[in-house]
């Protein structure tokens, strides 16, 4: 089988990392992010493909887009709230 040929998406507030991968058939999502080294190990963070969020165990499909979301520094509804107070 040929290999599966997969994008890992970050973006960080000035920048947005992308990594394009060639993975083995049967890779996961953690494989993916693990080969593409743009977050650091230990943080626990949400996935996605295609903007769907998906389990870390889900298998890759060939022409997956995995995107790694970053934690939100301010909830929607409050930062609404507090532009709406000025």
């Amino acid at each position: 089988m040929p290999d599966l040929r997969i994008s890992v998406v970050y973006a960080e507030p000035a920048r947005q990392r992308v990594r394009k991968l060639s993975l083995a058939p049967g890779s996961t999502v953690v494989d993916a992010i693990r080969c593409a080294a743009v977050v650091p190990e230990a943080q626990d963070v949400r996935v996605g493909i295609f903007g769907r969020l998906v389990d870390p165990s889900t298998p890759l499909r060939d022409g997956d887009r995995v995107e790694i979301y970053r934690p939100l520094k301010v909830d929607p509804k409050v930062a609404r709230r507090n532009r709406a107070k000025k």
